[in-house]
């Protein structure tokens, strides 16, 4: 049986390019979110992991469900439910993030087989150059 990795994701995109952290002790490049805790909406889990990864807080009121995509990765299906959100702060890498990136389409091969469907989406969309 294969594991069900349940994530979900904050699309920030400016000039053409999305955002993207690297967490500690990780080499790969992810579109900031993150696991759903149990008993967790999308809403909950979002505007927790994102305070947590980029200490700013998400406009619950501004949050628009832009895609849910699925990917193998390795022996797990990652789901990655996606949102744009305004927001209320200064984007910080936290303590768990080691680097915060701009992203462009050229970079896609940088982050997880399920980001890269997203970016394919953007892409296609216009907003990633």
């Amino acid at each position: 049986m294969t594991q069900l990795i349940d994530t979900v994701a904050w699309i920030l995109v400016r000039e053409g390019r999305v955002l993207c952290a690297r967490p500690r002790g990780k080499d790969v490049f992810y579109v900031p979110g993150g696991k759903r805790e149990p008993g967790e909406s999308d809403e909950q889990t979002l505007l927790r992991e994102i305070d947590e990864e980029l200490t700013v807080a998400l406009l619950p009121e501004s949050l628009r469900h832009v895609g849910t995509y699925e990917a193998a990765d390795g022996a797990a299906l990652v789901r990655m439910a996606c949102y744009t959100a305004a927001y209320r702060g200064t984007i910080t890498a936290s303590a768990e993030i080691a680097e915060l990136a701009w992203f462009r389409y050229a970079d896609r091969p940088l982050v997880p087989p399920v980001d890269r469907l997203l970016f394919d989406d953007l892409a296609a969309a216009g907003g990633l150059r």
